[in-house]
């Protein structure tokens, strides 16, 4: 059992939660992940590892309440437990060999990925530009998180609300065109806004990370769940990823993989119990 050590909402849809995990914190580094199980029913669910406090022997995660498990975490509070915390899974984010200067790109709630990401580059003594997208001012989160890891910090927002109106690929593009010079751009977020951040990076030869975020159940690579196609050649995220060189991506067949059980992930949240008339597990 894993106790709930904190919670905190970041936005209506986002919560931050610190479970007590004391050998994970000690071992996990930026870019692996957990898979956590509320109770002995509840299906396998990984996250991302956000950060850790290896005083306190716990681990942050964030995340998004869209599906059934996700939900029912969201609805824990401080003092709960939970039945299953497994990990540190996946492979470590490689600092670039001699990088001086990189651009972290985080999408939505993807920053809750990048942060890490950008907080251990800033730690190796690595100048950070960090690009943080959202579709508005209302679900911006880690904003003061990313600016404390970052040497510079630009948001930008679908409508225009808040920081830059635009894309994050426009704010690249932009920094590109002034003159920065990136030894490699790491970006994690929506499977469309990672494929896109890639064909800017790719005519300047900019060596490109993408963290991936496929359907992933047992997170050993036997399952064969998580596949993706990369420089054409099939690779598990579980266990050779979740980061990739996103120019060998093959992001069509990712997209279509991901939405595969959209309808029926839907149909689940919605479910109505015939006994007491309220929805499942919600």
């Amino acid at each position: 059992m894993f106790k709930i050590l904190g919670k905190r909402e970041l936005n209506e849809q986002v919560t931050l939660m610190e479970i007590e995990a004391p050998l994970i914190a000690k071992k996990v580094r930026a870019g692996q992940f957990i898979i956590f199980r509320i109770d002995e029913y509840g299906e396998r669910v990984p996250l991302t590892v956000a950060d850790r406090d290896t005083e306190k022997g716990s681990i942050t995660i964030i995340f998004q309440k869209v599906g059934r498990s996700t939900i029912m975490l969201g609805n824990l509070n401080e003092g709960d437990f939970i039945l299953d915390v497994v990990g540190p899974l996946g492979v470590p984010t490689e600092i670039p060999e001699g990088a001086k200067k990189v651009a972290v790109i985080g999408g939505g709630v993807g920053c809750a990925i990048a942060y890490p990401q950008a907080k251990a580059l800033c730690n190796s003594g690595i100048e950070v530009d960090v690009i943080a997208g959202f579709r508005n001012k209302d679900i911006v989160i880690l904003e003061d998180e990313m600016r404390a890891v970052s040497t510079n910090y630009y948001i930008t927002t679908d409508d225009g609300s808040y920081g830059t109106k635009g894309f994050v690929t426009n704010k690249l593009q932009e920094l590109i065109d002034a003159g920065n010079h990136y030894d490699a751009v790491i970006a994690i977020g929506p499977v469309p806004m990672m494929k896109f951040v890639c064909a800017v990076t790719k005519p300047y030869g900019i060596k490109t990370i993408v963290s991936l975020n496929p359907i992933m159940i047992d997170g050993t690579g036997m399952c064969g769940g998580c596949r993706v196609r990369v420089g054409g050649k099939i690779k598990y995220a579980c266990v050779d990823g979740p980061d990739f060189d996103g120019h060998e991506v093959d992001f069509d067949e990712l997209m279509k993989r991901n939405s595969a059980y959209r309808d029926i992930e839907q149909h689940d949240r919605e479910h109505i119990c015939r006994l007491t008339g309220g929805v499942v597990n919600a």
